[in-house]
């Protein structure tokens, strides 16, 4: 069955209160798993692609609040506090976008999405939470799956993969860290609109990535029309649209609900990936896939609120 057939179904086996939230979550996975392409396709640095998906999210997030004639304007402390999940996020993605060039989109946005076990471990550390025998079944086929995936093949892939599958495990890390960091503010700043969060954070990760450009020596030209169209769509459907749409539903449906849509995600970009990149596939792979995003699903499910899987990014 096709993913429009899957997901024409879902919608309609769902009542017709929660049928509005499951399609935008839906819509919002869709969006976001669009994003690591856009990042391949790009002629820029991966440092200057991060900047831009910011930049550009941050303004259109800024026109939206400004249009709706919402509160917009930061105040310093704010933008302080939001310094922290903001550098957390800036060497999120500019890891991720290396690691993206290095393994492919499909398998660097899977990798990311090992988060949900960072947050759980985080969880266990500082909040004393108690990890069940379902947390221990998800990290078990998580990781049989990546062995399917790179390691029954790691002795013969070159240095430069390796490295792309370690930068997709510190995407991972430093995501759980910009996860845990931005919600500490949600909570600190309750009367804040997630889209007023967002903008901000998004801007002042910009500017901490554009110094990291800088410093890389990378220039921010943007050289051509493909590039144009690629930067636009990573900062519209990855840091707006997907995530507003996510924000709307991730309230209004059940923790499993939420954990099963948001699959579509590492799911379609391995997807992406084979079609428009050439992947080279087998049944191991896919039976790979299958187990590692089988796994993070089982893993998140552990109360009201999952943590996402990644756009990411």
């Amino acid at each position: 069955m096709s993913s429009s057939h899957s997901a024409a179904a879902l919608a309609a086996m769902t009542p017709q209160r929660e049928r509005s939230p499951v399609l935008a979550m839906l819509l919002g996975a869709v969006l976001i798993s669009s994003t690591s392409a856009f990042v391949r396709v790009a002629d820029v640095a991966p440092t200057v692609s991060a900047f831009y998906r910011m930049f550009f999210g941050g303004l259109m997030l800024l026109f939206l609040l400004r249009a709706v004639n919402a509160p917009w304007r930061p105040r310093t402390t704010l933008l302080l506090a939001l310094s922290i999940p903001a550098a957390a996020f800036a060497a999120d993605l500019m890891a991720w976008h290396r690691s993206i060039h290095l393994v492919g989109p499909g398998l660097a946005t899977l990798i990311g999405n090992l988060q949900v076990f960072f947050m759980a471990l985080a969880g266990v550390l500082f909040y004393r939470e108690r990890l069940g025998p379902r947390f221990l079944v998800g990290v078990g086929l998580a990781f049989a799956g990546l062995w399917l995936l790179v390691g029954r093949s790691w002795t013969d892939v070159g240095a430069g993969f390796q490295w792309g599958v370690w930068l997709g495990v510190f995407t991972a890390f430093m995501y759980a860290i910009y996860m845990l960091s931005f919600r500490r503010i949600q909570q600190r700043e309750p009367s804040a609109s997630p889209m007023y969060l967002l903008c901000w954070c998004s801007l002042v990760c910009a500017l901490m990535l554009g110094g990291a450009g800088a410093v890389e020596g990378h220039s921010f030209a943007i050289p051509n029309l493909k590039t144009w169209s690629a930067l636009i769509g990573l900062a519209l459907f990855g840091q707006v649209l997907g995530w507003l749409l996510i924000s709307y539903a991730l309230p209004r449906l059940d923790a499993s609900m939420v954990g099963l849509l948001l699959l579509l995600q590492p799911l379609l970009a391995f997807g992406v990936d084979v079609a428009l990149f050439d992947r080279a596939t087998d049944a191991l792979d896919w039976a790979g896939l299958v187990l590692s995003a089988l796994g993070i699903f089982i893993g998140s499910q552990r109360g009201r609120a999952p943590a996402p899987t990644r756009e990411t990014a």
